[in-house]
């Protein structure tokens, strides 16, 4: 797992909602200092992944294009071509 969360806007094709979930769980992970939730924390983790990437899909559809494309691939993008 990477251990940055990667820029998901100005992506070509665009972030998939996978990439976006990806992303998601990585920033709870990181906020919460949980990477494995135990039973009792397994479904709040999951719908706080959730909340976050539903909220990432609504942000991306709503900024106005990038000039230039991110630095960097997601994680989920590397060493993979798109057709």
């Amino acid at each position: 797992m990477c251990r940055n969360i990667t820029e998901l806007r100005g992506l070509e094709p665009p972030a998939t909602a996978e990439e976006i979930e990806a992303a998601a769980r990585q920033y709870i992970r990181k906020v919460s200092g949980i990477r494995h939730p135990n039973a009792a924390l397994t479904e709040r983790f999951e719908a706080a992944v959730a909340e976050v990437a539903a909220t990432t899909t609504a942000l991306l559809s709503e900024l106005p294009a990038r000039r230039q494309p991110p630095k960097t691939d997601p994680p989920l993008r590397r060493g993979h071509t798109h057709a």
